[in-house]
């Protein structure tokens, strides 16, 4: 493979890929909202409202922990649901909580 051609190759796969993230960020906004009774939501003990978190079965919570805090979260500051890394095809309640909370 000549230089021309490798730079040629990468630049491709960098914009193949830049284009498939936008897609899914723009995606997002129409994403369906994330079921409490999702396979993988049940998985990560996801629920829409964190005040309703099981402490007993959830030591790792703590008050005011909630999907809107999170790092994982993607959505916009003040908007009710929004996008997350973990749950990536669905959007979660931003007054939400999983047992993947982090703040770091």
């Amino acid at each position: 493979m000549n230089p021309s051609r490798r730079t040629f190759v990468i630049a491709c796969i960098g914009a193949a890929s830049s284009l498939g993230l936008q897609g899914r960020v723009l995606a997002a906004g129409s994403a369906p909202k994330l079921d409490e009774s999702d396979p993988q939501a049940k998985q990560y003990g996801y629920v829409h409202d964190a005040s309703k978190v099981d402490a007993r079965r959830n030591p790792n919570y703590k008050v005011g922990q909630t999907c809107a805090n999170c790092s994982l979260f993607s959505g916009e500051s003040g908007q009710e649901s929004g996008g997350c890394l973990i749950f990536s095809d669905k959007q979660v309640a931003a007054k939400g909580w999983c047992n993947q909370y982090t703040n770091s």
